[in-house]
């Protein structure tokens, strides 16, 4: 179970790492509109994310 979280979170930071290494500008750019989200925008984006990642490891089940 360690090793599948290890995995998990290795791929995790290389999904991550895409955006900023492929287009810093644009990275650059979503950060400054997050920042000018209210907390409760941010959540909501995050809980949905959540969600969609909960259903993908349910599909992939």
């Amino acid at each position: 179970m360690a090793t599948t979280f290890l995995m998990a979170l290795a791929l995790m930071l290389v999904i991550e790492g895409l955006l900023p290494f492929l287009a810093p500008g644009l990275w650059r750019e979503t950060f400054r509109r997050i920042i000018k989200m209210s907390d409760g925008q941010i959540r909501f984006f995050g809980l949905t994310a959540m969600l969609i990642g909960l259903l993908l490891l349910l599909l992939a089940r």
